[in-house]
């Protein structure tokens, strides 16, 4: 893509590096770390009426404990549908239902399963620095095209490439922040 200005590659630059950080929040939020989070069901899809559906559209899900998750189906038939999705799912849960109500215990983590969604969590934020490291590149070509095609000077090649690498490294450091303290949260359960 060519840019006419350097602030239409800047605006370009930062919203696809948000929107990398927002990707590793999401991911990272999937991860199971012993402590009940709405957010842990947020990839499960209910068979619904013959059509794979979000369980967050067949139901609400609450957090009323630290190790528990309660989800209240809204149509009772549909219980043992969302009842199945949970457990078939890889989180590993074993949910129990009451009617139109799903408990679903979070079991304490080992050692080992610890040190395992670390891992997973450091493979999110890798892949995330990749792709900001990515963006970095597509942007430092952008800006020796513009200087190629004399838009801009050498002058302010040089400037507005600092600018990407600080914006990256700001952005790498959002990244190594978001990953600590998953990692934290994962290892302090």
């Amino acid at each position: 893509m060519s840019y006419s200005n350097f602030s239409e590659l800047k605006t370009d630059l930062t919203i696809k590096m948000e929107k990398a950080v927002e990707i590793l929040k999401r991911d990272l939020s999937g991860l199971r770390t012993g402590r009940a989070s709405v957010n842990l069901l947020d990839s499960i899809m209910v068979m619904a009426y013959g059509t794979p559906t979000p369980i967050n559209q067949v139901a609400s899900v609450s957090t009323p404990e630290a190790r528990l998750i309660c989800v209240s189906v809204w149509d009772k038939s549909l219980a043992p549908a969302v009842e199945k999705a949970i457990r078939d799912s890889d989180l590993g849960l074993n949910p129990a239902s009451d009617g139109s109500l799903v408990r679903i215990p979070i079991p304490a983590l080992t050692e080992e399963r610890r040190k395992e969604l670390s891992k997973i969590a450091s493979g999110y934020a890798e892949q995330s620095k990749i792709s900001v490291r990515n963006i970095r590149r597509d942007g430092m070509e952008s800006v020796k095209s513009m200087e190629k095609d004399k838009l801009i000077s050498e002058d302010d090649k040089k400037s507005y490439e600092d600018e990407i690498q600080k914006l990256t490294d700001k952005t790498i450091a959002e990244i190594d922040k978001h990953f600590a303290d998953k990692q934290k949260d994962i290892m302090t359960i």
